[in-house]
């Protein structure tokens, strides 16, 4: 397989879809059958493992998609597996979801209206629902972004609020600008998380503006209570130590950020109190527990520019469609 050079080119409108993936074969097939569902074919769909296995190769090679490129990579984290896309993308954007995540037939659609608008905006965030139908027992909703009301955020905001990274978009040499995702956050890093919360922000900060398209939905899947606590513990972490980063510059947005996030808990916390939702409590206390350690990491942690992370490309040998 012919790998290209990071390329600056690509078809006006054309989009690239990155699917980061660690073991999971079953999420990335189902993720993968949604993006074959697409309105709009994607220019190609690359995806970049970090625990290579013969299931994860046989769901690529079967999956149906003909502009699927696909690599391997060491467990670097997801920002590492987010960098390796960006540095093969051979289209104008670069569209990012996670393999447990199944986007909506007109997700991509969605995305290139948003992006055709007059705004000339830098990215685009979407709606995050949870999967049709109620949750099977003792799962729950994850990452939930349901407004239908679409925003355009022109300068800097707590960038939660803008969106998150299972369902986003954005042009490519915007990505290249700002050195693309920090590798020092992120799952699979020692910051842990807040990856997505950090690129959105310096993209705002480099005077880029991002749409939330609510038409651009994503549905993420499932997960137990325990699951869910730890995630959004090591969410925190994340937002912690993004926070610190900023911090550690004198970036005194670092400090608004910090404020907002801590208040969110904060208040969330006092109403499962009063409502004797102690497990929502607990999920609450673990959040603001994990903020202080992340905070540190973020002040402490070598001042380095993100890297792009090295992946390998591996030749398929598609075979017909499965399911």
């Amino acid at each position: 397989m012919v790998v290209p050079e990071a390329g600056s080119a690509g078809a006006p409108g054309s989009i690239s879809v990155a699917v980061a993936t660690c073991g999971r074969p079953d999420s990335l097939a189902r993720c993968l059958k949604a993006i074959a569902r697409q309105t709009v074919v994607p220019s190609e769909v690359i995806v970049v493992e970090q625990a290579p296995s013969a299931a994860s190769l046989e769901v690529v090679a079967t999956c149906g998609l003909p502009n699927l490129r696909y690599f391997e990579q060491e467990k670097l984290g997801l920002s590492a597996s987010r960098n390796a896309a960006l540095l093969h993308a051979g289209s104008q954007l670069l569209a990012v979801t996670d393999d447990d995540c199944a986007p909506e037939p007109g997700w991509l659609a969605a995305m290139l209206e948003a992006f055709a608008g007059i705004d000339r905006i830098a990215a685009c965030t979407g709606a995050i629902h949870p999967p049709p139908g109620d949750p099977p027992p003792g799962m729950y909703g994850l990452s939930s972004r349901t407004s239908p009301v679409p925003r355009l955020f022109a300068e800097r905001a707590v960038p939660w609020v803008v969106g998150s990274g299972g369902n986003f978009a954005a042009r490519v040499a915007e990505l290249r600008a700002i050195g693309g995702w920090d590798e020092r956050l992120g799952t699979g890093s020692p910051g842990k998380a807040g990856e997505d919360c950090d690129v959105i922000d310096r993209i705002l900060a480099h005077g880029g503006a991002i749409r939330y398209e609510a038409g651009a939905v994503v549905r993420h899947d499932f997960q137990s209570r325990a699951r869910r606590k730890e995630t959004r513990s090591t969410y925190a972490f994340g937002i912690g130590a993004m926070c610190g980063l900023r911090l550690a510059r004198r970036d005194r947005f670092g400090w608004a950020m910090l404020r907002n996030y801590v208040r969110v808990h904060l208040r969330g916390l006092a109403r499962a109190l009063r409502g004797r939702l102690w497990e929502d409590a607990a999920e609450r206390i673990a959040s603001l527990r994990a903020i202080l350690p992340g905070l540190r990491y973020g002040l402490r942690v070598p001042a380095s520019a993100p890297r792009a992370g090295a992946a390998r490309a591996v030749a398929l040998a598609c075979g017909p469609p499965t399911g």
